[in-house]
């Protein structure tokens, strides 16, 4: 196979060739692709090494040279006591990064749904604390996940060919396996609410930040729609002491076909903007 491709189970002998020799002719996406397949793939990474000895032999110089400098350094090392390997599933949806922000996440709904058994029925009009706030309180979650201020290793992570949106949906999955559960049993405990009135607007604004995070960045996005609903929801209800008919407008049960919309739609902005997210 002579094409530029990825098929099969192997990459092709010319692309292999082409990204040892540094083709800046490749395009992006098929770098990537590459990089990632590489990964996973012991027999086209001996290609490559194969590769780069005929087609970069410059290349291939300058890496024994390093190899031949580092040799006596590594063998003269102590070496660090091995470590348990984490199971492959643990290695592609945790991140070392991955306990402060959930915990974050878990202690929000927490405080949210200890607020509501504590604050007075007045204070936001007889509405339940956790109905008022439940369809956005994933967004923190999401929002912190892929905050750069509170990941230590961000350049490293986004450098990396599994950037972009597999590594952000895989976040997004983690925030909302922390939150949503505890949601739902802060509903059942308190009474107030049901999984119905904000499963289906938390996903769509969940959707819906990820959408927007593809043109402002998705902390922005998830932090603006945050923002955007206290102002309009929150707030109010609790300067008022009255419900909002915005509330009871957007979380009645004849509204959740237009969440169902909005969630498509937004889903399928995410698929058509898929490639946006690697150069967030």
């Amino acid at each position: 196979m002579n094409e530029r491709t990825i098929g099969g189970d192997h990459a092709s002998r010319r692309l292999i060739d082409d990204y040892a020799r540094g083709d800046t002719t490749l395009p992006a996406d098929t770098v990537w692709a590459l990089e990632a397949h590489l990964e996973t793939c012991a027999t086209c990474r001996s290609r490559l090494a194969a590769a780069v000895a005929t087609e970069a032999p410059d290349t291939a110089a300058l890496l024994d040279t390093v190899r031949a400098a580092l040799e006596p350094e590594l063998d003269a090392a102590v070496r660090a006591p091995a470590r348990r390997r984490r199971p492959r599933w643990a290695a592609a949806w945790l991140t070392p990064a991955m306990a402060p922000w959930t915990t974050m996440a878990f202690a929000v709904t927490l405080l949210a749904l200890l607020l509501d058994a504590l604050a007075p029925p007045s204070v936001l009009g007889g509405a339940s604390l956790v109905s008022v706030i439940a369809p956005v309180l994933p967004l923190c979650g999401v929002a912190v996940s892929w905050s750069r201020a509170l990941d230590p290793a961000h350049e490293l992570t986004a450098s990396t060919a599994r950037a972009g949106l597999p590594l952000l949906l895989r976040r997004t999955t983690a925030a909302l396996l922390v939150v949503l559960p505890a949601l739902l049993l802060g509903g059942l405990l308190t009474g107030t609410t049901t999984a119905a009135q904000w499963l289906l607007p938390s996903l769509a604004f969940t959707s819906t930040a990820l959408a927007l995070g593809s043109v402002i960045g998705v902390t922005r996005a998830a932090v603006g729609l945050v923002a955007a609903w206290g102002a309009v929801v929150v707030l109010p209800a609790w300067a008022t002491g009255h419900v909002p008919v915005v509330l009871d407008l957007v979380l009645r049960p004849d509204r959740l076909p237009s969440w169902g919309l909005l969630l498509a739609l937004a889903s399928g902005a995410v698929i058509i903007r898929r490639n946006a997210y690697s150069t967030l």
